[in-house]
């Protein structure tokens, strides 16, 4: 799993790229599949707690070092 912010969020936005622009005046709402929508938000979740668990972890950049 990457931690780089940037393919991070490119991987996110590819996820939640298909989905309506629900802030204009909310008429894209009512066509909208909230099963969809959700399986969407849940995958973009799901990325973002798995990178939050790799940092955690301290796989970013390598082994954590002893004592920190």
């Amino acid at each position: 799993m990457t931690t780089d912010p940037d393919q991070l969020r490119a991987r996110v936005a590819g996820v939640l790229a298909d989905l309506p622009d629900l802030s204009a005046d909310g008429s894209e709402l009512v066509d909208t599949d909230i099963d969809l929508l959700a399986a969407k938000l849940e995958q973009a979740h799901d990325l973002l707690v798995q990178a939050l668990e790799t940092v955690d972890k301290g796989q970013v950049g390598g082994p954590q070092a002893p004592g920190v």
